[in-house]
């Protein structure tokens, strides 16, 4: 699984549409500091689904919109889009047949904002859903970025077990077991107040037998 291509428009420095097209190989940003490059991973960690503002070096969700500059308005929103090639069929299910799978992300500055795969809205558990085991995602261990080596060295067991169990690809099982846990907790609620109205529906019948 590789990147192909990264469409940016609206997001941090790049206000007007930017495409980065990626071949085989290895491919690199080069340039000063303050050009823009980190950019590029928060963009793809945005896409992905962080949700945390600071891990994106901003204070608020907000700040991954162009905020203007002396000669450009701000932008109204940001929006990125990762393509990923599909050839060796790495995405099942549905999106198996796909060459290219392609999800995306946009965010308005009134604080709408939304997810998308082939440009069809979705949910951010989608998208999660969708990279499990594959060691992408926000927080996977295919984006290491500077600090990450050292935080991985120096992580205490529970957190460097969270990549480990990526790498091992259980993440998907131990995620369906949370989401069964979740519907089976829900079910033991509804069954508890259908309890309830039972005993409620026998207090009104017994005083309508005697009435």
């Amino acid at each position: 699984m590789r990147i192909r291509r990264i469409e940016l428009r609206g997001f941090k420095s790049f206000v007007d549409k930017t495409v980065f097209q990626l071949g085989p190989g290895v491919s690199g940003v080069v340039g000063p500091n303050g050009c823009g490059k980190s950019n590029v991973i928060d963009a793809i960690r945005w896409t992905l689904g962080e949700q945390s503002p600071s891990l994106l070096r901003g204070k608020a969700m907000e700040d991954v919109i162009f905020s203007g500059s002396d000669g450009r308005k701000p932008a109204s929103v940001a929006e990125v889009h990762i393509a990923f090639d599909n050839e060796d069929g790495a995405f099942g299910g549905q999106y198996q047949r796909f060459s290219e799978i392609e999800v995306g992300r946009r965010l308005y500055r009134d604080g709408k904002s939304g997810y998308l795969i082939n440009r069809v809205e979705c949910r951010r558990k989608d998208i999660v859903a969708l990279f499990l085991d594959t060691g992408v995602g926000a927080r996977a261990y295919s984006i290491i970025e500077q600090g990450r080596v050292g935080f991985i060295v120096n992580a205490k067991p529970e957190e460097r077990r969270v990549l480990i169990d990526e790498v091992a690809g259980i993440n998907r099982f131990k995620s369906q077991r949370v989401e069964a846990e979740r519907r089976m907790e829900r079910t033991k609620n509804n069954l508890v107040r259908v309890s309830d109205m039972i005993t409620e529906m026998g207090r009104q019948r017994r005083s309508l037998q005697i009435q």
